[in-house]
């Protein structure tokens, strides 16, 4: 089963624009799916989230925020699939 990358973004947000791009550059490579869920208007995910945003998710784990490292996602994603 390929891996689920979330990305939790907000509309407008040049940041997110930019890790979503950087995980589309390595989708191919690496095998994965990538899900966008906007936190504009769901309260409990502003709260939680607030202006962390991009906020990156691996199979619903947290992976980072505001910025995606190409090197440091790799390594995730590779110890995530030696948990599987």
């Amino acid at each position: 089963m390929r891996p689920m990358v979330t990305i939790y973004t907000r509309n407008g947000c040049h940041l997110c624009e930019i890790a979503e791009e950087t995980l589309k550059g390595l989708q191919s490579e690496l095998d994965f799916e990538i899900e966008k869920r906007f936190i504009d208007g769901d309260l409990a995910l502003e709260a939680k989230y607030g202006e962390q945003i991009p906020v990156i998710l691996i199979d619903g784990e947290h992976h980072d925020f505001w910025r995606v490292n190409p090197e440091r996602f790799r390594a995730s994603l590779e110890r995530h699939r030696q948990r599987q």
